[in-house]
């Protein structure tokens, strides 16, 4: 075994480790904090409100004990992080449900807000980015991130935890779906797979500025269109064609949509091999 490069790893982990918080004891939390507001993610019973209470005060516990290492860099204390956390808990769990019934209610794939909760990947997306969404705004370095990638992992769902996003969120399919830090969504928007909400550049002087559209309400987007830009909005009650390209605001109530040509020849006509790309 090499010795050398064994001590340049000791030294590294011994200044790395106290600054981040475990990737796997934050994804258990974002586990925990969902099963507990919803039961279709666990076979735990309870019997009373006490018991919920019990298991939420536990969940805080663990919760200071995985943000303890990031303490030096937040400008909150952890507890204050915790208590605001949990005291916005309420409103995640209402708007989650907000979530789950459009989704039921626009796919007639599905037949009861159950099966949505219990087996829809972009609903499990959306918690966590609703539960990460809390700490961004809470200024926690790196937490939120490290939740939404947990969950981007498990479903192929990129929501950054900076997004900003309205009621009635409604993710269809989902495999795919990529949306940016700065994005803002409005409220009954329902996005398809393979949808990119992006910036029109990477240069890491623009990190402070707004590079990702603003889509309003009751905005449709269909599978693999790609919405580009800080200054691009996606005016309400639009719907946004697949595999539409889009670096420029559109009016509301439009449609747009992408145009191709498909063109059908009987190959016995010809023995001519010939390539359309």
């Amino acid at each position: 075994m090499d010795h050398v490069f064994a001590g340049e790893l000791l030294k590294i982990r011994k200044q790395r480790s106290p600054v981040l918080p475990v990737k796997q004891e934050v994804a258990q939390f974002g586990d925990a904090v969902v099963r507990i507001l919803f039961p279709h993610f666990s076979e735990e019973e309870y019997f009373s409100a006490e018991e919920i209470e019990g298991e939420l005060l536990l969940l805080k516990r663990d919760l200071s004990k995985v943000l303890a290492p990031l303490a030096g860099q937040m400008s909150r204390s952890v507890e204050q992080v915790a208590d605001q956390f949990f005291s916005r808990l309420p409103e995640i769990h209402q708007l989650l449900w907000l979530d789950a019934e459009a989704i039921h209610a626009g796919d007639p794939a599905a037949e009861s807000v159950d099966e949505v909760v219990s087996a829809y990947p972009g609903f499990f997306a959306i918690a966590v980015y609703r539960i990460a969404h809390v700490f961004y705004s809470l200024e926690v370095p790196i937490f939120p991130r490290i939740l939404s990638e947990a969950a981007h992992q498990r479903t192929g769902i990129d929501i950054h935890p900076g997004a900003a996003i309205g009621q009635s969120f409604f993710i269809d399919h989902g495999t795919g779906i990529v949306v940016g830090e700065t994005t803002v969504i409005g409220d009954n928007v329902k996005i398809y797979q393979g949808v990119t909400l992006g910036a029109l550049s990477v240069d890491k002087s623009l990190c402070a500025t707004k590079r990702h559209p603003t889509i309003e309400d009751r905005v449709v987007i269909y599978s693999n269109a790609t919405i580009l830009g800080g200054k691009t909005i996606i005016g309400h009650d639009s719907v946004i064609g697949g595999n539409v390209w889009l670096t420029e605001s559109v009016p509301p109530y439009s449609v747009v949509y992408h145009k191709s040509e498909i063109h059908v020849r009987n190959r016995e006509q010809s023995d001519v091999i010939d390539f359309v790309i």
